[in-house]
């Protein structure tokens, strides 16, 4: 890996341990009284990395940025649906991405019900339960919100970086 990869890896793993603090400060439970609801703000950098780099880069990243902020934070059970969450979103888009069909707005709406999906399951596992299923259908829907918010930010980022 040469220098260059390493520390643009470095830096985007602490913009999205940047964005992810900087979300937690937006008290978005006003506005939806979902627990758990979030924007997804670092998501804007795993599909960034997956467009701008590869996906080893994006995993490295997303990883990184998961074990940080739960030792950051010392949620453990975070990390667990973090990294379930997380994978299973970067998997879904990097599926997405290879679709001709889809621009990345559709690739982050997609990866946002991905993450979705992976913390209800996580969720289900931990809990020994199929019960946490009928909160889905609410965090796809508003998983989808987000989802357009974040590929429309890293839109604007991708057209900036290659301008």
């Amino acid at each position: 890996m040469k220098t260059k990869d390493l520390t643009t890896m470095a830096l985007m793993t602490a913009l999205a341990l940047a964005l992810s603090w900087v979300e937690r400060l937006i008290p978005l439970e006003l506005l939806i009284p979902l627990p758990g609801v979030k924007l997804g703000l670092a998501n804007t950098v795993t599909l960034f990395a997956l467009y701008r780099l590869n996906l080893p880069a994006a995993a490295l990243i997303l990883t990184a940025r998961c074990l940080l902020t739960a030792l950051f934070s010392g949620s453990m059970t975070g990390l667990a649906f973090s990294l379930a969450g997380g994978f299973l979103s970067m998997a879904v888009m990097a599926l997405a991405r290879r679709s001709r069909h889809l621009s990345v707005y559709g690739v982050s709406v997609l990866g946002a019900a991905g993450h979705n999906c992976g913390q209800i399951f996580m969720a289900m596992g931990l809990m020994h339960s199929t019960a946490i299923l009928g909160y889905l259908p609410y965090l796809l829907m508003i998983g989808t919100v987000c989802g357009l918010a974040t590929g429309t930010v890293c839109a604007g980022v991708l057209r900036a970086v290659r301008g």
